[in-house]
């Protein structure tokens, strides 16, 4: 076996690298924007690698990689599934596989307490991969921090050449981010991606898309082709204020990135639906009655009266958004408005309901995936002549 060095030309859908002393960590937010938050939800979400790809040209027929994942496990709850590695050959998916072991990272939500614990690191290995000169891509668990340690290959391994396909960047909360999703390259973000044919950068942040001026930066300097925001469902969900202020941070979150971006094709996407908070506010609340059963659910804490005072519910956030979109659209033609209950409404919730009160599961990621390449991609789709 080749040890390969592992060189940022080998990477997509990171936004930068740290060097850590096992490796190399992904990072989806550059450190000046992590330096002006100091919550550990984001510095969590951010280095949670959804959306990032080792991407090689290589007639192997095995591939290992060494990595250091750091796994989350709940206090009371049955320990969570290991992150999957999918591995796609060509564009073409052809295989999966798990790192036991790593670092842990116990939180306790009743209390929230966060216990970090040293590990060990593991590997995933490729095998029995066609003898052919070929595009292999290996997706990182969308839901789990992972350092890069080693890669190895049973013949030569070079980077990608642009194969000139568009980028796609994205933004929004943890359903961007992957959420209950099955696999890195079945989130919806990540089906949407491969049926329209560009390159994607996921910048879904679990619990944090709340219209900071730092995301709001790092969109307007990270290069891009196509650029959506699914924005609404977290500044309910934590309450984070109320109508008064919510428009301007959005005319603001806009703007800023049109200062990098004036004529990119800019698609707001507003919340899908969620029953606890189409007309009531947050914050949302964790019910922990079963939580020793593996199952957790969210609960809105807030009171549909005060939505007089200007508390925000998911129908006054897309009334909004909506608005907005119109309003500025008159001079800004390359500004578009999807309704996120064409991506998943009444009918795909009661077909397919969000099992935790909140998040989609994995058959919805793909419905929402096929739907917004559908809607965005297709004929008069806001992005139908972005993508390649």
């Amino acid at each position: 076996m080749h040890t390969i060095p592992l060189t940022p030309d080998l990477l997509r859908g990171a936004l930068e690298w740290e060097r850590t002393a096992h490796g190399l960590l992904p990072h989806r937010l550059p450190a000046r924007a992590r330096a002006q938050c100091a919550d550990p939800q984001l510095a969590m979400v951010e280095s949670q690698p959804s959306g990032v790809r080792l991407v090689l040209r290589t007639r192997a027929t095995a591939i290992e990689l060494d990595t250091l994942p750091t796994k989350r496990v709940y206090a009371g709850a049955p320990p969570r599934p290991d992150g999957v590695y999918d591995l796609l050959v060509d564009g073409r998916p052809a295989g999966s596989g798990s790192v036991a072991g790593g670092n842990t990272l116990t939180i306790d939500m009743t209390t929230g307490s966060v216990e970090h614990r040293p590990g060990e690191p593991g590997t995933v290995r490729f095998s029995g991969l066609p003898d052919t000169l070929k595009v292999v891509e290996i997706w990182l668990p969308h839901n789990e921090t992972t350092e890069l340690i080693a890669l190895r290959a049973d013949a030569p391994v070079a980077a990608v050449p642009d194969r000139g396909l568009k980028v796609w960047l994205h933004h929004g909360s943890s359903i961007s981010h992957g959420s209950d999703a099955a696999s890195p390259t079945t989130t919806w973000p990540a089906l949407a991606a491969s049926l329209g044919g560009v390159e994607l950068i996921n910048l879904g942040l679990g619990g944090s898309a709340l219209l900071d001026p730092f995301t709001a930066r790092t969109l307007r300097d990270t290069p891009a082709d196509l650029i959506s925001l699914k924005l609404g469902i977290n500044v309910v969900n934590a309450d984070l204020m109320r109508l008064r202020a919510f428009g301007p941070a959005v005319h603001g979150f806009l703007d800023t990135i049109r200062d990098g971006h004036p004529d990119t094709p800019l698609l707001v996407v507003s919340p899908i639906l969620c029953p606890a908070h189409e007309d009531t506010p947050g914050p949302s609340l964790p019910d922990f009655s079963a939580v020793s059963e593996g199952r957790l659910r969210f609960v809105p804490a807030g009171d549909p009266a005060e939505r007089a005072s200007g508390k925000l519910t998911l129908a006054v956030i897309r009334e909004e958004l909506d608005r907005i979109v119109r309003e500025r659209s008159a001079e800004d033609p390359h500004l578009h408005y999807l309704d996120g209950r064409e991506l998943y409404g009444e009918a795909d919730f009661g077909e397919l309901p969000l099992p935790d009160g909140l998040h989609p599961d994995a058959a919805a990621h793909r419905r929402m995936g096929e739907r917004f390449a559908a809607l965005a991609f297709g004929p008069g789709g806001a992005f139908a002549d972005g993508a390649a």
